[in-house]
């Protein structure tokens, strides 16, 4: 082998950026959270942080993840998160422009991590401040299904580095994913009824879906859903039957969003 020299190459650090989605109050919500140091101090941005000295991508964004919202992460395989503390995650995109840190050249590996309503988040690191931020709130009228008291008259204030775009194109993966598989459970709590699926959906796409149709698609796609053996009336009126996620992993037919 012939003799490498490492200083003949320009040196980068490599970081992991969380965009962590939820549904909270019917509004599709994204963990943020603000900078407690340069650069970009008092910003905005999406938790996350550089990978650690013999740490692979997938152990620094479960790390952070645990770190930033107490989840673990659960089988990428399994439709479901682990009850009560477990979190859909999977890579979304790398960036790397050569000017995305003014600090040095750091490339990022995001991830997207799904879970289901979340305690009020706590900072951590160099973060000041955490919460969750209505997704419309964070990139516009467009971006997501934002509470009726977001500012409508105002242009969002941009994240800080690039993640505004990786924020878009976590919400734009999480969109299409739920329309042909079954990830929109990954919002709901192990035992859900069809109508807080429905808000999941309506949540996640910006749009108001017509209840019967969506209970007949749902209940009557193999495997997306199974009884769970009880109803509920924690939504008020009639008691509501309860499902759990079923074995299938795509959807056969897929849930296609409507045009808008």
């Amino acid at each position: 082998m012939p003799p490498y020299d490492p200083s003949a190459f320009p040196s980068f650090a490599v970081t992991v950026d969380l965009v962590v989605l939820t549904v909270r109050r019917h509004a599709l919500c994204a963990l943020v959270v603000k900078r407690g140091e340069p650069p970009f101090q008092g910003a905005w941005a999406l938790p996350g942080g550089f990978v650690r000295d013999g740490e692979d991508l997938d152990g620094a964004a479960a790390r952070e993840l645990v770190e930033e919202t107490g989840l673990c992460v659960h089988d990428p395989g399994a439709p479901m998160p682990v009850p009560g503390n477990g979190a859909h995650l999977e890579q979304l995109a790398t960036y790397g422009a050569p000017d995305r840190d003014p600090r040095m050249r750091v490339v990022s590996v995001a991830h997207l991590a799904l879970a289901p309503d979340l305690p009020a988040p706590r900072p951590g690191g160099d973060a000041d401040s955490a919460r969750w931020a209505p997704v419309g709130e964070l990139l516009g009228p467009d971006g997501g299904a934002a509470d009726p008291g977001d500012r409508k008259d105002e242009e969002p204030a941009p994240l800080a580095f690039d993640h505004t775009r990786i924020l878009s194109d976590g919400v734009e993966r999480a969109r299409s994913k739920i329309e042909y598989s079954s990830l929109a459970t990954a919002f709901c709590p192990p035992e859900f009824t069809v109508g807080e699926l429905r808000r999941v959906y309506e949540a996640v796409w910006g749009v108001t879906l017509d209840p019967r149709n969506f209970h007949r698609k749902v209940t009557g796609t193999p495997g997306f859903l199974v009884p769970a053996g009880g109803t509920t009336t924690r939504q008020g009126g009639r008691p509501a039957q309860l499902f759990r996620a079923g074995g299938a992993t795509l959807l056969n037919p897929p849930m296609l969003r409507p045009e808008v």
